[in-house]
């Protein structure tokens, strides 16, 4: 597979609001991004609070701008804060450097988007992504323990 489609974008969406049913969490939003950094797919559950849905694409766009994950990025921010800021304002603040942002990579290991998921705790939003990621047979980076 070499890109995300829309159907694909969809059932990652589907299963990845499927954990936050089974996890009892807050309302997600939950934004899907191509390589480029394009938006595929933007959903959010009902309750889910006005910013959500920003700071999902931000999560997202982050780790597709970096080819990281966004967790990984909070933890560049930790050891270089004074570079990740510079990297936001290029970034013109769209990246959110917590856990959330998620790549999406296929067999080969090739990067073909990433997903965003705001409305939780940062780590719920990231275990709801990786569900998802996995649940529609694509692969994600190992996350540090």
């Amino acid at each position: 597979m070499g890109r995300l489609d829309l159907d694909r974008s969809m059932q990652i969406t589907n299963e990845a609001f499927q954990k936050s049913v089974e996890l009892n969490s807050a309302p997600l939003s939950v934004a899907i991004l191509d390589a480029g950094g394009k938006l595929i797919s933007l959903q959010r559950q009902d309750g889910a609070s006005m910013m959500r849905p920003e700071i999902a694409i931000a999560k997202a766009w982050g780790a597709v701008a970096l080819g990281k994950s966004s967790r990984s990025i909070g933890e560049d921010a930790q050891q270089r804060p004074s570079f990740v800021s510079a990297l936001n304002t290029l970034a013109q603040g769209n990246l959110i450097p917590v856990p959330g942002g998620v790549l999406v990579r296929n067999a080969e290991g090739d990067v073909l988007g990433a997903v965003g998921i705001s409305g939780d705790t940062s780590d719920i939003d990231e275990q709801c992504a990786i569900h998802g990621i996995e649940a529609a047979g694509l692969q994600v980076d190992p996350i540090p323990a």
